[in-house]
């Protein structure tokens, strides 16, 4: 029996799955930690985690995994490593880690993105990067070369947190272009690295790691790997992506038309494309997509809003006095549409893309001491994550894109009846949950790239267990409110 173990690198937590390939079904899933991972934050706008954390939990997530579900871990042939996108992480001639990694929703990078959009030209990066440099992890390595100079020159290698874990495991430091495109080091009309944006930025072309195809072998696991984790010395990492090409992946979304949904600590809308478009503001974002070529153009349109499943989190925490989410849910439930006046702009996790890189923090507006109770403030915050990513749905239909079915993971924020229905309702899409997940499709895409299994064998067993369709009688107020949450948020993007 062959099995493929998928890791996905989160920034509150890292998952694992073990998959059967010939089978189709998983065999067992792991998190860890059990409470979200801490984010430090230094200075306002920063996020930052230790690398070496993540790879100390995936060692203990996949043993504990293992352990609890009887797994013969040494008939594993395959690993697949799906990751917070946009994260920047340097090591050294020894590969040691040089400093903590500066991860997705850290801001400090904008206004060297944007001087860089100036200086290259509008023209130039949005038809060869299809994005402005903007806040991504190209902006955040030059970051370090005006800010810690010290640690720059002491690079060996910048890698995104795949990346690490994948060297980690394998030996190896390398990438793909999906992932370098994240990064926007990728020059779509070359098809290679940007050579202009690393001599805007003046970082040396050695620092970017050598590329392996996404679904490929791209190397054994080490010896020490193999006896720590009891894995076989043959296993090899055989696929990679970051975290929404790859939940897209987990939802079997490949072909033009077909669109993923994520809402976990971000909240992603994620469209594939077959040619070459881009948002001229730059709010929403594209990159490769996990199975695009030079000859196939294969691209994922990604709308991000930072602060969607954070939002949940830090009410449980300092509002709900930590109670679960099922309770916070069903309390959301008691309250009416439109929360009775509360309106909630949940952008309060760093610089938002689909905000032109501003970062305007989170508002709770229209609070009234005597007519709000907790389950208004459940009901607003889960009505403002779904209409922030009508906003940016928004953008993406002006692109010519139609969302008309988009499907999601049964977890993370899709469990509310009250966000799932509005998200439905306000975006006029039917929604359509699958129970997977990224670590899952992590080991799913691992498989094809060891070549184990085809994409459709991959996905047989794919089948959605729930359907949600707009809500008729729900629509005008919802409509309503929508509108009133988008002039509180133009009044304030314009202060």
């Amino acid at each position: 029996m062959a099995l493929s173990l998928g890791l996905d690198i989160g920034s509150s937590s890292i998952k694992c799955a073990v998959l059967d390939v010939e089978r189709g079904t998983t065999l067992g899933r792991g998190l860890y930690p059990p409470e979200e991972m801490a984010i430090r934050s230094p200075h306002p706008g920063w996020a930052e985690q230790d690398p070496e954390t993540w790879w100390e939990h995936v060692k203990t997530v996949t043993k504990q995994t293992f352990k609890k579900y009887s797994i013969d871990s040494r008939a594993i042939r395959s690993i697949g490593i799906s990751y917070q996108m946009h994260g920047l992480v340097l090591v050294d001639a020894n590969g040691a880690v040089l400093r903590p990694s500066i991860i997705w929703c850290d801001s400090r990078a904008v206004d060297i993105g944007n001087r860089a959009f100036e200086s290259l030209g509008a023209d130039f990066c949005l038809n060869h990067l299809l994005n402005s440099p903007g806040n991504f992890t190209a902006s955040k390595l030059r970051w370090v070369k005006e800010h810690e100079p010290d640690v720059f020159r002491r690079i060996s290698k910048a890698m995104l947190p795949g990346d690490f874990i994948a060297y980690k495991l394998t030996g190896e430091i390398s990438s793909t272009v999906s992932g370098l495109s994240e990064g926007i080091f990728w020059d779509f009309q070359s098809n290679g690295v940007s050579n202009e944006l690393l001599r805007q930025y003046e970082i040396d072309p050695n620092v970017l790691p050598h590329l392996h195809p996404t679904f490929s072998k791209q190397g054994t696991v080490t010896k020490q790997v193999a006896q720590e984790l009891g894995l076989s010395e043959d296993a090899v990492v055989s696929y990679r992506a970051g975290d929404q090409p790859n939940n897209a992946l987990s939802l079997n979304v490949l072909n033009p038309g077909e669109i993923a949904a994520t809402a976990g600590t971000s909240g992603v809308v994620y469209g594939v494309i077959d040619e070459i478009r881009y948002d001229k503001l730059s709010r929403v974002n594209q990159f490769a997509h996990v199975n695009h070529s030079d000859g196939r153009i294969r691209l994922g349109v990604l709308l991000c809003v930072n602060g969607t499943g954070i939002l949940n989190s830090w009410l449980r925490k300092n509002v709900g006095a930590g109670i679960s989410y099922n309770d916070m849910n069903r309390q959301a439930e008691q309250a009416p549409v439109g929360a009775d006046g509360l309106m909630v702009l949940p952008f309060g996790n760093g610089a938002e893309r689909v905000l032109e890189n501003k970062n305007i923090g989170s508002r709770f507006l229209g609070l009234d001491f005597n007519r709000h109770s907790i389950a208004h403030v459940f009901r607003a915050s889960q009505e403002g994550i779904a209409f922030a990513l009508k906003y940016g749905i928004d953008v993406m239909n002006e692109m010519g894109m139609h969302i008309g079915v988009v499907r999601a993971g049964n977890s993370n924020m899709f469990l509310s009846p009250v966000f799932r229905t509005t998200f439905s309702t306000i975006s006029g899409a039917r929604v359509e949950l699958y129970n997977t997940d990224g670590a899952e499709g992590a080991a799913r895409g691992a498989a094809v790239g060891n070549g184990a299994c085809s994409f459709e064998e991959a996905f047989r067993s794919l089948k959605p267990v729930d359907s949600i369709e707009p809500d008729k009688q729900l629509a005008e107020p919802l409509a309503n409110t929508y509108h009133r949450w988008l002039e509180q948020l133009r009044a304030t993007l314009s202060t």
